[in-house]
């Protein structure tokens, strides 16, 4: 029976062992932390439960296929249950916006903004709807090795001009800026600047509007538990709190990998969904290793995040699932946080806030909550997160304070905070980045790191870092494309 390893249990990670093992290929997971998820990791504290993220699931057909490939449904380990609406979109100004796939409501509330730009978000969709199918269904499963590869996809590419930004293409469509913010502010979820992202990102308009966004009950968590549940049923194993510390490489094959406590594997195979500088790293006995990390070191990295967890006495019945509290700065903001590396004092902010889909999140009569604030990644701003955090956790609450809950002060009973130190330091992601590579033209698809390596041959990666990108969607369509090239090989 052949074998493989695979270094990390977050979603690709996951996804890609599920696949694996589901084809009769003897999978292990080996992951550094104590609990599966890598950056869907979550706490218990205080009674409540916290995600670390992420918090937005879509397109839950990819998921599903999991547990199709050996025959189970997904619905018996895992419950979703879709969120309405999507998006609560706030602005400083007091304008308020409700972003679904409800054409009745939404098209009244674009109305409200902008009569004229009704037909236009139409337009829009039409448009989202192409790169969807050019960007998400013909090529998000596709592995990337070739230049020849990137060759045959440049026509579609051009044809919906890939080289623009998705705010400049949303710009195009729609003259209201609330409006031009509520649909380009997407590619933060995937760490791009819609200033800069390719406007192939557009295409999440589409993925959102078909399959809705959901929330697996009980927390993200919940997901990943399930996925475990899953690759162990079909005769996967998890290893957990063991870092793995090389990958073994002798004449061109990895053959095997070693962790802090000494526990050595060989495999078949070897995938990684690590950090891309960070699994590099891992590589002894062959200069592939050094030289790859310098030259992803010169790459783009997206931003890191400031997660403020808490939990609040009392209910917030006016405070729907999932909210964006746009800062009074849209390009000035995205400038500093992609370019001119401020810890800027008027952060936007993504709000979730779980209990008001499931109450079981927190103790009898409480909330719960996360506020997500992008920020520099460690190369732009060197911020000392020991002190800044605390601070910075005081500018997220005055905004709630101001924005949303007047007396956030007196109910808050719990809350901690996750910041650019802690992605680097626990997931030892590259200048703290959470997203791993910025999702640019010239960092998407071949331009990516591979799916396989170059010169290693049985050596994979999956994840954030490889194609197609990051989001759940992206992670698990990175398993597929590197599970068909390691089942082929």
């Amino acid at each position: 029976m052949k074998t493989a390893i695979v270094i990390g249990a977050g979603f690709g990670g996951l996804a890609l062992a599920i696949r694996l093992q589901s084809a009769g290929v003897q999978t292990t997971i080996v992951e550094a932390r104590d609990k599966p998820g890598g950056r869907a990791y979550h706490w218990h504290r205080d009674g409540h439960m916290f995600d670390a993220g992420p918090t937005v699931i879509t397109d839950p057909d990819c998921l599903r296929r999991l547990w199709g490939l050996s025959g189970h449904d997904m619905a018996a380990d895992v419950e979703l249950v879709p969120v309405t609406p999507f998006y609560a979109l706030d602005w400083p100004d007091g304008t308020r916006f409700d972003y679904t796939n409800d054409d009745a409501s939404l098209f009244k509330s674009i109305a409200r903004l902008n009569p004229a730009d009704v037909e236009g978000y139409k337009r829009f969709l039409d448009y989202a709807a192409g790169v969807f199918h050019e960007g998400y269904e013909k090529l998000g499963t596709k592995a990337f090795l070739k230049v020849g590869d990137m060759l045959k996809a440049a026509p579609a590419l051009a044809r919906y001009q890939a080289w623009r930004s998705v705010y400049s293409i949303v710009a195009s469509f729609v003259e209201d800026e609330h409006l031009r913010q509520a649909l380009s502010f997407h590619t933060l979820l995937v760490g791009g600047n819609p200033m800069t992202c390719s406007s192939i990102y557009a295409l999440i308009h589409k993925l959102e509007r078909d399959g809705g966004v959901w929330f697996a009950k009980g927390g993200t968590n919940k997901l990943i538990a399930g996925m475990v549940t899953q690759f162990e049923r079909i005769g996967g194993t998890l290893r957990l709190g063991d870092p793995v510390e090389a990958i073994s490489v002798e004449g061109g094959i990895a053959r095997s990998v070693r962790t802090k406590s000494g526990w050595t594997a060989a495999a078949d195979a070897i995938a990684s969904n690590g950090d891309i500088v960070h699994s590099y790293g891992l590589i002894e006995g062959d200069d592939r290793g050094p030289k790859q990390v310098k030259a992803l070191k010169k790459k783009r990295y997206s931003p890191s995040l400031f997660v403020l967890h808490f939990g609040l006495e009392g209910l917030c019945p006016d405070i729907p699932h999932h909210m964006i509290l746009f800062g009074p700065r849209y390009k000035g903001l995205l400038d500093d946080i992609y370019n001119g590396g401020k810890l800027a004092p008027d952060p936007a902010l993504y709000l979730h806030h779980p209990t008001i889909t499931d109450p079981s999140m927190a103790p009898p009569g409480c909330s719960t909550f996360y506020a997500l604030a992008p920020v520099p990644h460690m190369g732009k701003a060197k911020v000392d997160w020991e002190t800044a955090g605390p601070a910075y956790a005081e500018t997220i609450i005055a905004t709630l304070e101001d924005r949303l809950i007047p007396d956030i002060r007196s109910r808050i009973r719990t809350q901690f905070h996750y910041s650019p130190a802690d992605f680097k330091g626990d997931l030892a992601a590259h200048l703290g980045s959470a997203f791993s590579l910025e999702p640019v033209l010239t960092q998407s698809a071949w331009f990516r790191t591979h799916n396989r390596d170059d010169k290693i041959s049985n050596l994979y990666f999956v994840g954030a870092g490889t194609h197609p990108g990051a989001g759940i969607p992206g992670v698990v369509g990175s398993a597929e494309a590197t599970a068909r090239l390691m089942l082929a090989e």
